[in-house]
Formats: C-alpha cells, structure tokens, sequence
C-alpha cells in the first residue's frame, strides 16, 4: 500500500492505501462500469469493463488490477473505451436471455444498468448457446444460468468468504458454465442455504427464491389468520428501497405497510430474540460449571447450523440446543393460538420477514414441526420480497404514519435488538450472564471487543468470579478456522457466536444489495435502537416474566430446545 497523487480525468485525487486504480476514481466521483468487482472478495478482473486508458501512451489496463501511481494520469471515458464498453455489453447480451420483464431482477440487474448507461438498443449477434434449465431444487435460491455472464462473482464469494466451493467454473471457451460439480442441483449439494451468491450476482442468474404468491394467497384466504413476526435486521435495511438512509428504523411504518396489506397481526421477533437470550443463557451458565460441552457454540444463523451438520458433526455437541428466535418464537406463537384457531374456525398462517435466505431452509426443516406435522413458520420472507409486495400494493413507505407491533408480542429489550449484528448474540448473553447489572457493566461490555469489523474476534469478560473467553466469527470460511484452531487447541474459548453472513443478519442475502460500508450503517442503527431501548437486557422483559410463570417454563424443553443430530 502506498500514498501519492493521481489525476483522474483532469481530476487531481490524493491517494491513501487505495488497492487499485478503481477505487481511486471512486474516491474522484467516477464510478467505473464492472461487473466482476467487490471489495470484499478478490480481484478477478474477468469482466473488462473497468478499462482505463493511460494518457500519454495510450495503454489501457483494467482498474480493478492496476494500482495507484504516484502522478499517473488516466482517462475514464475515451473513444475507444466507450466502443470497448459498448462491444463488450453487446457481446454479453448475445448470449443472454433478454425476457426483461419477468426476471426477478428486472430494474435490479447491473447488465440491464449497463445496456441503458451505454445507449445498447440492438445486438447484432444471435444467441447460439443452448438453452439451460433453470434450477428451483433449493429453498433458498433459483439459478437461471442462461442469465449467467460468467463474472464469477459467486463462484468467488462461496470460495473465499464460506469456503464451500459450491459452484465453479465447468468447459471451456463458448462452452463455460458455472455449475455445481457433475452439474448437480443445488439440492444435492452441500450448500447451506447462506445465499451469498444470489447477493453478489449482478444479473438474475441466482436469485433468492420467489415465494410472494404464497403470502397473497396465504394473506387474501379469510380462512387463514396472517401472523406476521419481523426479524431486527429488517427495520434498518427496508427503507433504502423507498429512499431512507441505511440505518434508519422504520419498523413502525413497515408494520403500518403490512397492516394495510392484509396481515390480521404483526408482531417483533426480538421478543423471539429475548426468549433465546433467556435460554441460551441458563444453558452457558450450566456448562460452565459443569465443564460439559465448551465452548457452547450459538445456533441462531440455520447456515451456520447446517454447515456443522453437514461439514464438521464433531462439533454437533457444542451448539446450543436453543432454538433460533424465529422459531421459539414461531412454536410459542402456534401453542397459543392453537385454542382460538379452533374457536374461530380460522387456521393461523405464520410468515417470518428475514434477513436471510437460510431461515427459508430452516422453516423447511422436519424438526420445527408441532406433533401434528404442521411446520411452525409457514413461510419466510426476506426483506427484498417485501419490499417487492409494498410495491405490487402502491405503498408510498415515505408516506406511511407510524404503528408499532401488536402485543403482547411485540416488545423487546435492546440486547435483542442487537441479534441483527455480528457479535450481537454473545453480547446480549454475556449482559445477561454478568451478575453485575449496572450501566458501566454494559459499557465495559460493549467495549470488551464483542463489537467490530474483524472477521474473528475475541472478548474477555468476568462472570460469577470466572474470566470467560468469546469469540466471535462471520463468514463460514473464517468459522472454519477457528473450528480447526480450536480442534487444535491453539485457541481457548468459551462462547463461539458464528454468523454465515459478513457483519452478521444485517449484511444478509435477502435484504437490498448494499456494499460494507452500508451494512455497518445497518449494524449502527440496531446499535443506536439499543442505546434508547426501554430496558437492554433479555431478562428484564416482563411479558416473558409472565409467560414463564403461566406454564411456559414447564414446556420450556418442548417448545423453546432442539438437539442437532449427525
């Protein structure tokens, strides 16, 4: 990394440990067309659009690639860049499926920005590849790879930030695909549901899968009560998609959204969020002083979950047997409405509004059935398929007047609120684990390393007298590590928090595309919800005081625990 002084089109731009020429002209306020660059993943350079020409020599090198030079001066937007530019689009086009109008990224879809952007009205070549059929087995995502335009942008982002390797490059030249090995469904495979690949993909070649005709019918059959839980990452993410800054909580207008829509009740699921903290933590504090089991591993994130079963079942054993919020709070949900589906005649349809695509896999799972094999989460929804069924309704969101959540329901403590962020989960456990309740407590907690940016993390805190050790992880191709570390002994640890998805629930696969800087936006608006909470620890909500003490507590094994088996 370097410093220097660049000049990018006329522009004179200082530069301070920028990796490349691309970055650079962001910082000058050019925005260089690609398709294949992220700044999370590597350097891939596929795509060639990012071409800047050298003045003076006339060279021409892909930005992404090149790096800064002190004094170097560049064109961002020649002659022959833009017949570079024009051609390469068109190129792409000619082996694309153009039915526009009914992708699922239609109007979201970087090739289609790119077309409009570049003035490309017609291709003058024909599409001469063989049609694919598109890939529905997952419950996560759907793959239409005749959309596909090899930037291998997803075959990067399940490499290097999962470390699954899912999907890779398959044939050469004309013939190149990307593809599962032996040109598996997705079902087959071991992927985890984490949907990263349809969050980076920037055409609808992996989209996130598309239940929205589900919710209407669910939502305009009157022999259906619609109940509806928001996870705490929505609230922060939603409103980007009508104009709202990253960060705002506009939970009490999304409610307002959905009430006009139809559902019958809204509820929150940090009060979901509060019930796990509340187990969770009951179960930490019986393995630290049994020695059984360490370190207690979350089980929040279901492709964290999946990826133990399927990858590392050694580890089974250490993930806490408490269920995900969506789904303690999905089973108490139908336990109690139970009695009144009977009276009414009516049949509660549970729909989750998620961050993530992964929670569409867990609400599939046999375990989260009651007795009588009705799922607990009828359906999920991720934040882009709402955001979509606003705008099928023509709801003006700026416009909408604030309704908070329904209750008993709908309240929480700000520990819950945190779920949504990376490292939030153990830091909402440890508040409650800590003896000491005071507010120095909980800044010496949220100063103890818990919070940040680092793909693994590590926090010392005192409870009961003892020195507890937490690490914290996003990404499963970090998780990995640590797990080999661990394993290994070369790392001592007490509480693992594991989120699949990099900065936790708020940089999710279902919610609007968004860079890093964006999602920690996200992340310091659950953090500023906290701050302004009614009370900050899970333990000191009263509603689930009353429910423990009206039965909940006997049936708390039933309703609120499940063991993972290999």
């Amino acid at each position: 990394m370097s410093k220097g002084v660049m000049y990018v089109d006329n522009i004179r731009v200082e530069y301070d440990n920028e990796p490349n020429v691309l970055e650079v002209c962001r910082k000058a306020g050019v925005e260089i067309p690609n398709f294949c660059f992220h700044s999370d993943l590597s350097v891939y350079g596929a795509c060639r659009m990012c071409m800047v020409e050298e003045e003076g020599t006339g060279k021409i090198d892909a930005a992404c690639t090149m790096p800064p030079k002190n004094e170097l001066h560049i064109r961002t937007n020649t002659a022959r860049l833009l017949k570079y530019r024009r051609m390469i689009i068109e190129l792409l086009l000619s082996a694309h499926c153009r039915d526009c109008t009914t992708c699922e990224k239609n109007r979201a879809c970087r090739l289609q920005e790119m077309a409009v952007r570049f003035g490309i009205h017609h291709v003058r070549f024909d599409d001469t590849r063989e049609h694919v059929k598109m890939d529905f087995s997952s419950p996560a995502v759907t793959m239409d790879l005749n959309k596909c335009i090899l930037c291998g942008d997803c075959v990067r982002v399940c490499e290097e930030m999962q470390g699954m390797g899912i999907l890779n490059f398959a044939y050469r030249g004309s013939s190149a695909q990307v593809m599962p090995a032996f040109d598996r469904k997705m079902a087959q495979t071991k992927c985890v549901s984490c949907g990263q690949c349809a969050a980076v993909c920037p055409t609808g070649a992996i989209t996130v899968k598309n239940q929205i005709g589900e919710a209407w019918r669910a939502i305009h059959d009157p022999k259906k009560r619609v109940v509806i839980q928001i996870a705490p990452a929505v609230r922060v993410a939603v409103g980007e998609a009508f104009g709202i800054p990253a960060g705002e909580n506009v939970l009490d207008k999304l409610v307002t959204a959905l009430k006009i829509m139809g559902a019958d009740e809204v509820y929150d699921t940090i009060f979901g969020a509060d019930l796990t903290v509340r187990e969770e933590s009951a179960e930490f504090l019986r393995r630290l002083e049994t020695g059984e089991n360490l370190p207690l591993m979350t089980s929040c994130c279901p492709a964290w979950v999946k990826y133990v079963e399927n990858e590392r079942p050694e580890f089974l054993k250490n993930l806490s047997t408490a269920r995900s919020p969506m789904q303690m709070f999905a089973s108490v949900l139908k336990e109690n409405y139970r009695k009144k589906d009977a009276e009414d005649g009516r049949t509660t349809f549970h729909i989750a509004i998620m961050p993530c695509t992964a929670k569409k896999m867990e609400a599939r799972r046999e375990e989260f059935r009651d007795a009588y094999g009705v799922p607990y989460v009828d359906l999920v929804l991720t934040t882009q398929e709402v955001v979509q069924m606003m705008k099928e309704s023509g709801i003006r969101f700026q416009m909408l007047e604030k309704e908070s959540p329904d209750l008993p329901y709908g309240m929480g403590s700000g520990a819950a609120e945190i779920f949504g962020t990376s490292g939030g989960v153990a830091e909402a456990v440890i508040r409650c684990c800590t003896p000491d309740k005071s507010k120095n407590a909980l800044r010496t907690i949220e100063h103890s390393g818990l919070r940040g940016t680092d793909a693994v993390r590590f926090a010392e805190v005192t409870i009961n007298g003892r020195k507890v050790r937490a690490a914290i992880v996003h990404g499963l191709g970090s998780a990995a590590k640590l797990l080999d570390q661990i394993q290994s002994g070369e790392v001592q640890a007490d509480l693992v928090e594991v989120m699949s998805c990099r900065t936790g629930c708020v940089g999710g696969a279902g919610q609007p595309y968004a860079l890093m800087a964006k999602k920690l936006q996200r992340a310091q608006g659950l953090y500023e919800i906290d701050r302004s909470a009614m009370f900050k620890r899970s333990e000191r909500n009263p509603v689930i005081d009353a429910m423990y003490a009206n039965g909940l507590a006997d049936r708390a094994h039933e309703l609120l625990h499940i063991e993972y088996k290999d």
